[in-house]
């Protein structure tokens, strides 16, 4: 990181009650880092889970207090919640689209942005 390098980090911490999504998230804060990452099935936030209705819409911008409030299954709640009082933003993207990360990393508008 010091040389402007991109650092991924990957893996859980093993320790019961704590997520993945947790576990990054506090790496990230621990690390001082720009941004969380969170690649998954789909391409950003939805109102609804996309996979089981189709009529879900695309929400290209959200509030941490939005997600919560709104029980929007974006990361759990503990993880949100430290990305908030820590002024971390998420970007939420699908991992299956190729360049996908790489765009989030190059700072273009991709998934949906959370802050």
């Amino acid at each position: 990181m010091e040389r402007g390098r991109v650092v991924l980090f990957a893996g859980g911490t093993g320790n019961p009650y704590f997520s993945t999504d947790t576990a990054a998230v506090l790496r990230a804060i621990e690390m001082d880092s720009d941004v969380v990452i969170k690649a998954t099935k789909v391409s950003g936030v939805y109102t609804a889970d996309p996979m089981h209705h189709p009529d879900a819409e695309f929400i290209p911008t959200i509030s941490f207090q939005e997600v919560v409030s709104r029980e929007l299954a974006v990361m759990d709640a503990a993880a949100v919640s430290l990305c908030k009082e820590n002024g971390l933003p998420i970007i939420v993207l699908n991992l299956e689209d190729r360049g996908a990360v790489a765009s989030a990393i190059r700072g273009e508008r991709i998934g949906t942005l959370v802050s």
